[in-house]
């Protein structure tokens, strides 16, 4: 239809559904614009002077054009903020059965890691027809980790953990940038991400050497930073099984939920939310585990169980 592409390819389950609001808008905008302007016109060239236009019975005041102007742009505003805020709900929250990838960025590049052990720089490798959803995080400085082909673009910050999902609709290889500016080279922070058969994908996944899980490598960092001499029943800090997502009671007597961000929170700072019965004798690790170690701790964590009871010690 036209001569050069006008957008990027279109190959996610919400990419759709975002082209048709933006379409929409920008509709709506050359519909205001157009009428605008003819109406310019046409009163510069009928009240112009010299014109035998009747200036007779000047109307300075009419309520319902007054009405109309402000009614019927209010319904539509109200119409288009209902449309974008589906589309905004359902672009940020993942399903609950969402494949689970991470990633990390670092100048310059995109460090991703699948939680069967699958290592991967400046690519991704995903199946087709399956939700995604990616957690974000960054070693040094503000990055954005955006594909075009898939309208997901989200912040990713130093210090803490940021998401986004998609499902891809169709097979091939999609370009990934980083859309915000981090440094000298940032034009060379780019990638892609594969989109693959779901036979494919689980044939990827096997394949290559041997891969340890993250669960497994936290397992590791768990044992090698003597975190199991404190952290079992009886010991002196509280018990890890069935941790991760439930309500952990805190010694100020509020009670936070044990996501990712707490988690990372407890192992780098741990007198920042102490656990109420638990004193705050918890050395501090900041620095001496890299973020993706600290990924690696959760997902052995995670592996632990999910509870949703308030965690405390009587």
């Amino acid at each position: 239809m036209f001569p050069f592409p006008t957008f990027p390819e279109s190959a996610s389950s919400i990419s759709g559904r975002i082209d048709l609001l933006y379409l929409f808008l920008v509709g709506i905008s050359m519909l205001m614009s157009v009428s605008i302007f003819l109406c310019i016109l046409f009163f510069a060239i009928k009240y112009r002077r010299g014109s035998r236009a009747d200036r007779s019975n000047i109307r300075h005041h009419s309520g319902t054009v007054e009405l109309l102007w402000s009614g019927i742009p209010l319904l539509v505003f109200v119409f288009v903020f209902g449309w974008g805020a589906s589309i905004f709900y359902d672009a940020f929250t993942a399903p609950d059965d969402a494949l689970q990838v991470y990633v990390v960025g670092k100048q310059w590049m995109w460090k991703i890691q699948h939680p069967e052990g699958k290592r991967e720089i400046n690519q991704l490798h995903v199946p087709v027809g399956e939700s995604v959803k990616l957690t974000l995080t960054s070693e040094d400085v503000i990055h954005d980790f955006f594909i075009p082909a898939f309208r997901v673009k989200r912040d990713v910050l130093p210090g803490r953990y940021t998401s986004l999902w998609f499902r891809a609709i169709k097979t091939g290889s999609f370009h990934l940038f980083c859309a915000q500016y981090c440094g000298t080279n940032h034009s060379a922070m780019i990638g892609s991400v594969v989109v693959m058969e779901p036979t494919d994908y689980q044939n990827w996944l096997a394949g290559g050497p041997p891969a340890e899980s993250m669960a497994a490598a936290g397992a590791k960092l768990f044992e090698r930073y003597n975190c199991n001499t404190c952290h079992r029943p009886g010991g002196r800090g509280p018990p890890l099984s069935q941790v991760f997502g439930s309500q952990v009671l805190l010694a100020s007597g509020a009670t936070v939920l044990a996501d990712e961000a707490y988690l990372r929170e407890s192992i780098l700072n741990s007198t920042a939310q102490v656990t109420a019965g638990y004193q705050p004798i918890m050395p501090t690790f900041q620095g001496q585990i890299s973020e993706t170690g600290v990924l690696h701790l959760i997902a052995y964590l995670q592996s632990l169980g999910a509870g949703g009871k308030v965690q405390a010690q009587p």
